[in-house]
């Protein structure tokens, strides 16, 4: 029978090496990563009451500044492998969501959201916005403008090392 000391452990979740220290150099990051998979769990979660698939308001999110888009630059947005935009823009396109037209001169195609995407994207949106708004009135210590700053300068923090990689 083994007793864990040859091999690493898990103790109350947390990843035990041979020597028995933490991969974590801090517990305040262990505790930040394990907040941030709670987010990225919650991520797809869709409201009973929305029209759209997570994927589909994705995509009319990158919209709402009005500039139709190409495939590729959806795909790079998105931040998804091709293929998968691909096959949730052409689910969008099919629900009439989204519609693909041809520019005179340009080789690619472009997207643009249809009056039923943006209605759909309309309804989700300030379902959306409202539930945020309840959770923002019980964020307690925080704030949501000490959220946005801490999450931005985060983002920040991480393109700028990914920039460098």
């Amino acid at each position: 029978m083994e007793d864990g000391a040859d091999r690493g452990v898990e103790r109350a979740g947390e990843v035990q090496s041979d020597a028995g220290d933490s991969i974590w150099s801090s517990e305040v990051y262990r505790g930040l990563v394990d907040e941030l998979l709670r987010l990225r769990r919650r991520r797809n979660q869709v409201d009973s009451g929305a029209i759209l698939e997570a994927s589909a308001f994705a995509i009319l999110w990158l919209f709402e500044d009005g500039r139709p888009r190409t495939l590729r630059e959806l795909t790079e947005e998105l931040c998804l492998e091709q293929s998968t935009v691909n096959r949730q823009v052409n689910a969008a396109i099919k629900n009439g969501y989204v519609e693909r037209y041809e520019v005179p001169g340009q080789v690619s195609r472009l997207h643009r959201p249809t009056d039923a995407g943006l209605a759909a994207y309309e309804h989700d949106g300030r379902r959306r916005a409202r539930h945020l708004e309840s959770v923002f009135a019980d964020l307690a210590p925080g704030t949501p403008e000490g959220l946005l700053r801490e999450l931005r300068a985060y983002n920040d923090a991480y393109e700028r090392l990914a920039d460098d990689a």
